[in-house]
């Protein structure tokens, strides 16, 4: 949902959650047209070498968690990790420079559900040095 409202700039409530789609979109960012090709995981899980390879195909991530599921939240630095461990390893052409991260809570407005606090997840972005972001 969260991709699908950046792309269309509203929100779209029927469409299948599990699938992984590859969508792309031009926007203008900073007075530069900018072409993303953003891939939705969907949150599946996946053996660690899927994984792996996804996060080699990215330049920059936005690791999404509900604030109303906690074992979403749980995975985040496991994630953070893995996107730090995998572009900072010599194999990589690109440089030592590390791909832009943003740590993002979803669903901020479902209060009486939320099972993850703001603190929480402020807690983890220190220790992570990586931006946070709660939405709905």
């Amino acid at each position: 949902a969260l991709t699908v409202r950046f792309i269309t700039r509203r929100f779209i409530g029927d469409y299948d959650p599990t699938l992984e789609m590859i969508y792309r979109h031009m926007a203008v960012i900073d007075g530069e047209m900018v072409h993303f090709e953003i891939l939705d995981t969907a949150g599946q899980e996946e053996d660690s070498l899927q994984i792996e390879e996804k996060i080699k195909w990215g330049d920059g991530f936005a690791v999404v968690y509900s604030v109303t599921d906690r074992c979403s939240f749980d995975e985040v630095m496991r994630l953070c990790f893995l996107i730090n461990h995998i572009h900072s390893s010599p194999k990589r052409s690109s440089g030592s420079e590390q791909p832009p991260v943003v740590i993002v809570g979803n669903k901020k407005d479902l209060q009486f559900d939320r099972m993850v606090s703001t603190e929480d997840g402020e807690n983890l972005s220190k220790a992570l040095k990586l931006p946070l972001y709660e939405i709905s």
